[in-house]
């Protein structure tokens, strides 16, 4: 029996582990994993050096001095966007199977019945603890870094989404991964996606 067409897009708070849920569960469905690793796919095909692409990835644009002519912006943030976008439509047009780790999945892949949409956050104090470990960081300077690194995800998914970053009504399940751990939480996302793929 053909296997159906499942996208699982992952939205996540800075420090709640969700990158590494996300790869858990690319694990054990036997699906690829996009994330930064997209930029180095559409350098390969734009043929351009992809250390020129990654300081404006999942960047908001900013908003004076860019403008768009004739369909064409002069801000690298959003020409990246649109790209890391018109990737994943491409790859879900094909019909592929994959984990997604943020670049709007939710929004960009709305229409595909496969698609599946969670959303990881966590308690501020074990965040804290994660990114300071992670980053060999204070505990001030960790706060700082979620602060920053949310602040610059929320204005980045905000510009290109109609739906707000982390709002639950815009994801089918959002999980505080701090609640159960790593090991469980994935076990629970696990299970869900398993009972959600029978109904596709």
């Amino acid at each position: 029996m053909e296997q159906k067409q499942m996208i699982i897009s992952i939205g996540r708070e800075f420090g709640s582990a969700g990158h590494e849920i996300a790869e858990k569960l690319a694990e054990r469905f036997s699906l690829p994993l996009y994330d930064y690793n997209l930029l180095r796919e559409i350098a390969g095909e734009k043929k351009v050096n992809v250390a020129n692409l990654e300081p404006y990835d999942e960047v908001p644009k900013k908003g004076f001095g860019s403008r768009t002519v004739r369909g064409y912006s002069n801000s690298p943030q959003e020409n990246i966007a649109y790209m890391q976008f018109d990737f994943l439509k491409k790859k879900a047009k094909e019909g592929q199977s994959f984990v997604v780790v943020g670049r709007c999945a939710e929004e960009a892949l709305k229409e595909y019945k496969g698609l599946i949409t969670i959303f990881i956050l966590g308690d501020m104090d074990t965040k804290i603890e994660r990114i300071a470990k992670l980053h060999n960081l204070s505990e001030k300077q960790a706060k700082e870094m979620i602060i920053q690194q949310d602040k610059k995800r929320k204005a980045y998914h905000n510009y290109f989404c109609e739906g707000k970053w982390g709002d639950s009504r815009n994801y089918e399940f959002s999980i505080n991964s701090s609640k159960l751990g790593l090991e469980a939480t994935v076990e629970v996302l696990e299970d869900y996606i398993k009972r959600r793929r029978q109904m596709l």
